[in-house]
């Protein structure tokens, strides 16, 4: 008996292609960089795995269709129930869900280096200021002796009172200093980065992103082709006869551009790795461009640390000098010099310190 084929599971299936798309097709969001990236990428991550099981239900379980039919050859209305199920939809059903881990290993890939890529240059600065406040503490502690030495001498009238004057203005001046320090602390954010090593982490990336473009590309091929099965009853009801005669019905398809369409779907996997390579903000743009960071900042602290270094050796031939004063303007003369050289050596010191950061982290990301 002629009848119309039921087509409200076709047009179901077409609005899931569009909505599966939209929902597999992620491109890693914007990351929130003040939060702990091991619970933005745990929080992203079950987000998309509700969405993709989700999907996997809606694919691999059969489609109900019930409608009223009206043969063109005239013949009686009927009532047509069923189910049917596509073997296509099955497969894509298990292809969704490893796209979605897929994604989620692109997302928290992507998370750590973008991290390091951010929070690198600030860890290290943080550290630098660090290890300043304790040049400071040190420096202060030697100011502190001198001071002391000064005043027992002024009371002997052994010292002007200029000379304490000027030890006191450099113990105001360290401990502005200390508290500048503190303050450029407590602004910087520094999260905990991750272990692995710059390098390390950008390849894992690369990984997972081909990773993910191949299940991409696995999902899309699955529109090549179908083999779909409907089963049900149909039952006269104008006029109305007793009795349900069953039906059952197999359509094939095959799409004839399909190894066209594989070929750029291959192609599509390969330049995207490409684009990734040199794209503008993602890990490997934005590791050459640290790197670059990196040793410029190296060249500049080795210039100060040169530079400071020259006067540290100027006033050490000065102290050698007047290693043992003999007059009262000859011991506030290597005062002044001492003075000089506990400021100098803070700065040489943090010039150093700041250096050898640098070139570590070079050392072990690149």
């Amino acid at each position: 008996m002629t009848r119309r084929t039921p087509s409200r599971s076709f047009v179901k299936l077409q609005h899931l292609k569009s909505t599966l798309s939209s929902i597999l097709i992620l491109s890693v969001p914007a990351i929130a960089f003040a939060q702990d990236p091991g619970s933005d990428s745990q929080a992203y991550c079950s987000y998309l795995t509700e969405q993709a099981q989700a999907q996997s239900e809606l694919l691999h379980t059969p489609n109900g269709l019930a409608s009223f039919t009206q043969p063109d050859t005239g013949l009686p209305t009927q009532l047509v129930a069923g189910a049917s199920l596509s073997l296509a939809n099955l497969k894509r059903a298990g292809i969704t869900l490893d796209a979605a881990r897929k994604n989620c290993a692109v997302y928290k890939t992507a998370t750590e280096v973008q991290q390091t890529l951010q929070y690198a240059l600030p860890g290290i600065e943080k550290q630098a200021l660090a290890n300043r406040l304790d040049l400071l503490a040190r420096a202060s502690k030697s100011l502190d002796d001198m001071i002391d030495q000064t005043t027992k001498m002024v009371d002997a009238q052994n010292m002007t009172r200029p000379m304490l004057l000027e030890l006191q203005l450099t113990r105001i001046r360290l401990e502005a200093d200390r508290a500048d320090t503190q303050a450029k602390i407590a602004a910087i954010y520094a999260p905990p980065l991750a272990s692995l090593p710059l390098k390390a982490q950008v390849a894992v990336k690369q990984v997972a992103d081909v990773n993910q473009q191949l299940a991409l590309d696995k999902l899309a091929r699955q529109n090549d082709w179908d083999v779909a099965l409907m089963v049900g009853a149909h039952q006269q009801i104008n006029p109305y006869a007793p009795g349900l005669e069953p039906y059952g019905e197999i359509t094939a398809s095959y799409n004839f551009a399909s190894r066209a369409i594989n070929r750029h779907l291959d192609r599509s996997v390969d330049d995207y790795a490409d684009w990734k390579k040199v794209q503008e903000g993602d890990a490997t743009r934005g590791m050459k461009v640290l790197r670059t960071h990196v040793i410029e900042s190296m060249t500049a602290q080795q210039s100060r640390f040169d530079a400071l270094d020259i006067e540290s050796q100027q006033i050490e031939k000065s102290l050698q000098q007047v290693a043992t004063p003999d007059t009262s303007a000859a011991i506030e003369y290597r005062n002044q010099l001492s003075t000089a050289q506990i400021l100098l050596r803070i700065e040489l010191s943090d010039s150093s310190f700041r250096l050898d950061l640098l070139k570590g982290f070079l050392a072990r990301n690149f």
